[in-house]
């Protein structure tokens, strides 16, 4: 494991990078800043590495970061309608931070905070946050925990912990934006995807999910047989319209107890190629419609929208306002751990 102090909060605090590699030459950094992934250098077919996920060139830009480049998404990622959910009878207020609704914890997420760290061996390391009751309007103290792993065959482990004192939510994620050709390099258009789902929960035109489960075989959305983002993407079709591209969430089957393959990206440029596997309900398929121009990545690159993608495993957005999702609820006193892991590799 090797670190590197790399910046100060704005409260004058050290932000540490902490990297984990393997014999291969894959590398994957940290930042004790929001348990955020920083860098992941992935090999080639010609076995030439390069970093595969957007991110920042200074530390201040991740004070805001509205994109999320590499975010650790906790305690709740994704939308909440209304900002609002009742629990136990009670009704809880959120942040309105965008527009009506609450999106990846509000204003003041554990994501842009330092977090606590065990170097745990070479290849894994944990970070770890409390958070007070009422913080981000969510009940409960509650601990939180993010382990990564790298291992021998080019794979990120995460594996997100919670332990709360009274129910409460909890939906953790990871919001790498992926661009398997190199961060910088371009639009992910090319890329080619795979998921292992036939219905999405659709959106109202808030991007809101309210219970429509919609089959989506044989539409523009259809990724069951591997095609490239590019293909479909600017259909006339309602749901691609509504989010200027994809950014919804595929319904999945775990079978319980299990972490199965769930989703592939791959490059024909690169010969990289993403497995995705987890224990969640749904992933998050974001093409990055909205990536701002102004923002000024690593290697003093300019991004623009869909020059990276991610696959944000979780509960279905604003689950615990409908009635017939799956509900991301972190019971008092029952630790709440989940997997996502990231595997490369080259084809």
């Amino acid at each position: 494991m090797e670190k590197k102090n790399w910046g100060k909060t704005e409260n004058g605090e050290d932000i540490v990078m902490y990297t984990l590699k393997n014999a291969s030459g894959f590398s994957v950094s940290f930042l004790n800043y929001g348990a955020n992934v920083y860098s992941v250098f992935v090999p080639d077919k010609n076995g030439q590495t390069a970093d595969v996920v957007l991110g920042f060139e200074h530390p201040e830009d991740y004070f805001d970061n509205p994109a999320c480049y590499g975010c650790c998404v906790t305690p709740c990622g994704n939308r909440i309608g209304g900002a609002a959910f009742t629990l136990n009878g009670h009704t809880y207020t959120l942040d309105k931070n965008d527009g009506e609704n609450n999106l990846h914890s509000g204003f003041h997420p554990l994501f842009k905070r330092l977090w606590d760290v065990e170097e745990l061996t070479d290849n894994q390391i944990r970070f770890s946050a409390h958070k007070k009751d009422m913080e981000m309007g969510l009940p409960g103290n509650m601990d939180v925990s993010v382990t990564y792993s790298v291992t021998d065959d080019n794979a990120l482990e995460i594996t997100y912990r919670g332990l709360s004192d009274a129910d409460t939510l909890f939906n953790p994620t990871n919001h790498s934006y992926f661009n398997l050709s190199g961060q910088g390099t371009g639009d992910i258009l090319n890329h080619r995807v795979w998921l292992d789902s036939t219905a999405i929960t659709a959106v109202n035109q808030h991007m809101i999910p309210e219970g429509e489960i919609l089959d989506i075989q044989g539409t523009p959305m259809d990724f069951t047989t591997e095609r490239a983002l590019g293909d479909a993407i600017n259909a006339d079709f309602e749901q691609l319209k509504i989010a200027s591209g994809y950014d919804h969430n595929y319904i999945l089957t775990i079978p319980e107890g299990e972490i199965p393959l769930v989703a592939t990206l791959s490059d024909p440029k690169s010969g990289r190629k993403m497995e995705v596997y987890t224990d969640r309900p749904g992933v998050q398929l974001y093409t990055g419609n909205f990536i701002s121009p102004e923002d000024l990545g690593k290697g003093n690159c300019h991004y623009a929208p869909r020059y990276g993608v991610c696959f944000e495993t979780q509960y279905p957005p604003n689950a615990i306002n409908v009635e017939s999702f799956p509900h991301p609820i972190a019971p008092a006193g029952k630790e709440i751990v989940t997997t996502t892991i990231y595997k490369f590799m080259n084809v």
